[in-house]
């Protein structure tokens, strides 16, 4: 049997996975009424349980050691914080623990009543026979498929709750403008991973309404947004960056714009299809499309009729070229369906979501899910590896749930915090 940690001793008294009769140190019988709530901040780890030590029923807190003699190590016995602790749980007792009030503190030795397949499952988790990126593969063939599934479903919404921090962040920028927040946002996930903050700051610094006024002239609303880009500096050979250069010039003192600097787009081991040449060129005519864009697309139930608003197409100079001045192959450069189906996923979603949540809707909460739903799972790597041990996803938001699962949980080694974790160990 190996030394535990302190973790797997918290979570094993968090879910009372004991056997036997428990007795403290000086041989009263305990019986646990409720665990207590699990503290992940400074101080005791169990705050607020029920423990009836011998005739006594204790309310208090509860501490968490692998050693009882780590209590002095950590020196509790000079914070206050500990004085309310009713219980000491450790898994070797090794010594005696006196408070300041010199009354001695009840320790539960736990180290006999952890059953023998907990540890087991415990052990065959966190040291896997060989290095896995998913420590539980072996075992998620024992899993019954509706239990995998209803955890799918759980993880699905809590990856669209941690992408609605960004949401919220924007939406506190721009002081409740649900419209500019859409916009901002899709600006964002336009630029994709490389250019990200590059294209948030063009649209923070060039206001829709002014793009709104040029939308008849899709020529005009491009050179705004690749002037405001850094990218109509020096002198060009073709005539469609020179038409550009003049119309933003036209434009730019009357309107008082001043561009972000060109230097910090990147090119550089992106596929031409993804550089931000032509995603701006698209980002333009997906505005000069568009009217109130939030407001439609909050109308919009159906994921093909949300894919159809995004089916943008960059301007005409961009079917032979992928940055000014360098001709290549001729094709017309449309937005990808895996590139507005993730613009629906990151973009949309969230903002849908936390459209309900600050409303108080539900109803858009559900529909944000039913859109993730409507959507084929995403391709990456990620969810190649969960295909590997027979885990496909069936759409969208199983594909999002497999991420969220890999990222927070599986490759942070997270299996105590994890549902199917706690089905293996407890299997």
């Amino acid at each position: 049997m190996f030394r535990p940690s302190e973790s797997f001793l918290q979570y094993i008294w968090q879910h009372q996975l004991l056997e036997g009769e428990l007795r403290t140190d000086d041989g009263s019988l305990v019986v646990v009424e409720r665990a207590g709530f699990l503290n992940k901040d400074a101080g005791p780890d169990f705050f607020d349980a029920r423990v009836r030590i011998g005739d006594t029923l204790w309310v208090g807190n509860v501490e968490v050691h692998v050693k009882a003699s780590d209590w002095n190590v950590h020196k509790h016995s000079n914070n206050r914080a500990y004085d309310n602790v009713v219980l000491h749980v450790v898994f070797e007792h090794d010594t005696s623990i006196t408070l300041h009030n010199c009354h001695s503190l009840p320790t539960l030795d736990i180290s006999k009543h952890i059953p023998e397949a907990l540890w087991v499952n415990y052990d065959a988790l966190i040291n896997p026979p060989d290095p896995m990126p998913i420590p539980c593969m072996n075992h998620l063939k024992d899993l019954p498929s509706f239990y995998l599934s209803s955890t799918l479903e759980r993880l699905a919404m809590e990856r669209v709750e941690s992408k609605c921090d960004n949401v919220r962040r924007l939406l506190t920028d721009s002081h409740g403008n649900w419209e500019q927040t859409c916009y901002w946002l899709l600006a964002h996930y336009f630029g994709g991973k490389a250019n990200s903050f590059p294209f948030e700051l063009l649209a923070r610094a060039t206001d829709q309404n002014l793009l709104a006024r040029w939308r008849d002239k899709p020529q005009r609303v491009e050179a705004i947004l690749m002037g405001q880009a850094g990218l109509l500096d020096g002198y060009f050979e073709d005539e469609y960056p020179r038409l550009l250069q003049s119309d933003y010039e036209a434009i730019r003192q009357g309107a008082h714009l001043t561009p972000i600097a060109g230097y910090l787009w990147k090119f550089f081991r992106l596929r031409p299809n993804g550089f931000p040449t032509l995603r701006i060129s698209q980002f333009a005519q997906l505005i000069c499309g568009s009217r109130n864009l939030f407001s439609k697309l909050l109308e919009t139930t159906s994921a093909a009729e949300i894919q159809k608003l995004f089916d943008v197409r960059a301007s005409d100079y961009w079917t032979c070229h992928y940055q000014f001045d360098q001709p290549s192959q001729g094709s017309p450069k449309k937005l990808g369906k895996s590139f507005i189906d993730l613009l629906i996923i990151n973009a949309w979603v969230p903002l849908l979501f936390e459209y309900g949540n600050q409303h108080g809707q539900q109803e858009y909460k559900d529909q944000a899910i039913d859109i993730l739903q409507q959507l084929k799972p995403e391709k990456n790597n990620i969810i190649s590896q969960w295909a590997s041990v027979d885990i496909n996803a069936q759409n969208a938001a199983q594909s999002q749930a497999l991420i969220q699962l890999f990222n927070n949980y599986c490759s942070q080694h997270r299996c105590l915090n994890c549902q199917i974790g706690y089905k293996i160990l407890v299997h």
